[in-house]
């Protein structure tokens, strides 16, 4: 036995156990898979949680509230994710944009948006994630994507115009092109938020997660100061103070989430699973707040789920 073969074996014996084999790349991709499923089931209800959290509190202190519940449960655990960090010369630029792209203004741009126009067309605007970072991921980080992603994303993309030229304004969405334009740019906001988290591969996933809740708590205790928003007057009802912890909890876990699969998959295969979001914010909208679908909008939902699949297909 070689001297390299003796210290492993007693490695190996002194822990009193085998040592893990490390996962197999197939196991490391399904990790990855279900967690993307799993933030995209969650953030899809956060449009929903958004809705009814706003028939109570201020969009801001909305938001400063789900930061803040969000950094009390992280923040104790900050200190482990720091010793696993591997910081790299010029990361705090990186980390600086990716707090402000989002949650800052990625989160004040969608809880105005949610304002005027309903969950479910919110949801809708989410499709334009994947086509944004595919694009952007694909002049910036150099990724390649083959001919199935690109064709996976247009025909998403494809089935997103139906759905918004499908949708009429409602009570619900009194200003609804306002409110989809407001969506949009939280898009952007998104975008540069998976290419920055593309680029912090020495960083743990929901370390990440409490950099970005810890920052707005801080961004929105000002915007709040700024904006006079103040707390109801009465004890809100128990629906909107639910909603309120779910949008925190949804912090915590989706995030976390997305940025594991941003790490095993890369920026474009992985935003390409917000493809998801319409389509389940639209079922929620209906079965949780009653909004409606048209049949144009049902059949919509169609390329939307094939686009998913097509570009997640290998080569």
């Amino acid at each position: 036995m070689g001297e390299e073969a003796q210290r492993s074996a007693l490695k190996t014996r002194a822990g009193g156990m085998m040592a893990p084999a490390p996962a197999s790349p197939a196991k490391a991709d399904n990790m990855a898979l279900c967690a993307l499923v799993g933030a995209m089931f969650l953030w899809s209800g956060t449009f929903i949680a958004m809705r009814i959290a706003l028939t109570a509190f201020h969009p801001v202190l909305m938001i400063f509230s789900r930061m803040l519940i969000s950094t009390v449960f992280l923040l104790p655990l900050l200190g482990r994710w720091i010793k696993r960090t591997r910081y790299s010369k010029g990361d705090w630029r990186i980390i600086l944009l990716l707090v402000i792209a989002e949650p800052c203004l990625y989160f004040m741009f969608e809880a105005y948006a949610l304002r005027y126009t309903t969950a479910s067309q919110a949801g809708i605007i989410t499709a334009l994630l994947p086509l944004l970072v595919g694009v952007s991921a694909f002049f910036i980080l150099k990724e390649r994507l083959g001919l199935h992603a690109w064709a996976g994303f247009f025909l998403a993309f494809a089935g997103v115009i139906i759905l918004t030229l499908a949708g009429e304004d409602t009570a619900d969405a009194p200003n609804a092109l306002l409110g989809n334009t407001l969506e949009f740019f939280a898009m952007l906001m998104a975008c540069v938020y998976t290419l920055c988290v593309r680029k912090l591969t020495g960083f743990p996933p929901f370390f990440i997660t409490a950099l970005q809740a810890l920052a707005g708590t801080v961004f929105f205790a000002v915007m709040a100061l700024v904006l006079d928003a103040r707390l109801p007057d009465t004890l809100p009802a128990l629906e909107p103070l639910l909603a309120l912890a779910f949008l925190s909890f949804s912090t915590i876990m989706a995030y976390g989430l997305y940025n594991f699969g941003i790490a095993r998959l890369g920026a474009g295969p992985a935003a390409a699973w917000t493809n998801l979001i319409p389509a389940l914010t639209l079922i929620m909208g209906i079965v949780l707040l009653g909004e409606s679908l048209s049949f144009v909008q049902s059949l919509a939902i169609v390329p939307i789920l094939l686009g998913v699949a097509l570009s997640q297909r290998k080569s």
